[in-house]
């Protein structure tokens, strides 16, 4: 004699099934915590090697059971900003400020609107073959190029090389 399985739960609005940890259905990554969908955001672009814990692991989100190392960020608080340190393949094909800029875009599509400070902690030398971002004819992209210039208004990114 088999048992079958509650169904699923949906949920509200019509959405689908709740995911998670005992319901069978996977876990949308809307249902994860800002912290990790930032970091999986961030280590999704061609040119992080990988994040980085900032002086003495300070930058990190605490999680229940877990923290995710290279990324402060607060669940609810809009106005915080979101703080994120990396590990840069280089040369990467643009610039670093030109590169902050699109994690920052990057933490921006998952996070929200609100301020991003992405710190450069390190750099590796570039995987062999072209750098991320380049044209297919060899061509670097257009880079404004340009020192960073420290905070600006909300979102915009403050580089460091620590």
């Amino acid at each position: 004699m088999s048992t079958v399985p509650p169904p699923v739960p949906p949920r509200p609005g019509g959405a689908g099934p709740v995911g998670g940890p005992g319901t069978g259905a996977p876990v949308e990554p809307a249902d994860r915590p800002v912290p990790e969908r930032v970091a999986a955001a961030v280590l999704a672009h061609p040119a992080v090697a990988r994040l980085h814990g900032g002086p003495f692991g300070s930058v990190a989100s605490y999680l229940p059971g877990r923290r995710v190392v290279g990324v402060r960020a607060a669940e609810a608080a809009a106005a915080e900003p979101v703080e994120v340190s990396v590990v840069v393949r280089w040369p990467a094909g643009a610039s670093l400020p030109v590169l902050a800029e699109e994690i920052a875009a990057l933490v921006r599509g998952v996070a929200g609107e609100r301020p991003v400070d992405v710190r450069v902690a390190d750099l590796l030398p570039a995987l062999p073959g072209p750098p991320p971002g380049t044209r297919p004819d060899g061509a670097a992209p257009d880079d404004p190029g340009g020192p960073a210039t420290g905070r600006g208004p909300a979102g915009t990114p403050r580089v460091r090389l620590a």
